[in-house]
């Protein structure tokens, strides 16, 4: 890559949305993830004792 090819990408805008976009995917799916495992979690306890209760 030459020196003025160089320039002009690191005085592109686009760059900085590019990694504001990955940042804040990286956050979303951060609070997914958590979200879900908690949820599976609750779940799973519910499950069990519903299963534990009947007869």
């Amino acid at each position: 890559m030459n020196h003025a090819r160089l320039m002009r990408l690191c005085s592109d805008d686009a760059g900085e949305d590019i990694a504001e976009y990955a940042v804040m995917l990286a956050v979303v799916l951060v609070i997914v993830v958590s979200t879900v495992r908690l949820i599976g979690a609750n779940a799973n306890n519910v499950f069990s004792q519903v299963g534990s209760s009947l007869p």
